[in-house]
């Protein structure tokens, strides 16, 4: 995997109070803390409408609709993130070795990167819906 970061460190910095009284709850425990949401859980599984999914955190545009596929597994896949908005970096909780994805405006946690996606990346961007807010395009 390669790193998508053109812009180097977040660019976006708050502390720890700042994030958790900008955030819900859960949002904070996915973008903060690495956390994943329950297969299934998220209403972005469903999004087919034209549009921008940005970080949560920071709103940023990280993926467009354009990327967006089934993919089966239970959360939002892409097959590639807006060229610059994403960095990658390597996951060894839980007794894996993983891509993480995050946000390379704010470094929250989005979900983790895999070699099993469509043509024409092959990849699957496994994207927690709790790390994204969906901008339909032209609304």
């Amino acid at each position: 995997m390669t790193n998508d970061n053109t812009a180097g460190q977040a660019t976006v910095v708050k502390s720890d109070a700042e994030w958790r009284a900008e955030l819900a709850p859960d949002q904070y425990r996915v973008l903060r803390e690495h956390g994943t949401e329950r297969p299934g859980s998220s209403p972005l599984n469903r999004e087919k409408r034209v549009g921008v999914f940005e970080c949560a955190g920071c709103g940023t545009p990280v993926y467009t609709s354009e990327t967006k596929y089934e993919s089966g597994s239970g959360w939002p896949s892409f097959f590639a993130p807006i060229a610059g908005r994403v960095a990658t970096t390597v996951d060894r909780s839980h007794g894996m070795i993983r891509t993480e994805v995050h946000c390379a405006t704010c470094g929250g946690h989005l979900g983790h990167v895999f070699d099993d996606g469509p043509r024409p990346t092959g990849q699957r961007h496994c994207i927690n819906g709790l790390a994204l807010q969906f901008e339909p395009e032209g609304e």
